[in-house]
């Protein structure tokens, strides 16, 4: 195997998907390359306009009522 410092990034990214499909098994992998791909769009710009004005205690009633389970 070529070592990882010689590697060229397309090289990388072969081998490492290999790898997560070898362990993750195929829906894991997928579910993996779902979660962590970067997407488009300023997320740290959407975040601050999703949240202007809001306070910590609105931020965590928000949150324990998505913990709820539904009745």
């Amino acid at each position: 195997m070529i070592p990882l410092e010689k590697m060229s990034d397309e090289n990388f990214e072969r081998h490492a998907l290999a790898i997560l499909q070898r362990e993750l098994g195929l829906d894991g992998l997928a579910r993996f390359l779902r979660l962590y791909r970067s997407g488009s769009g300023d997320y740290t710009r959407d975040r601050h306009r999703w949240l202007e004005g809001a306070t910590i205690q609105e931020i965590m009633a928000e949150v324990e009522r998505r913990d709820k389970p539904a009745a």
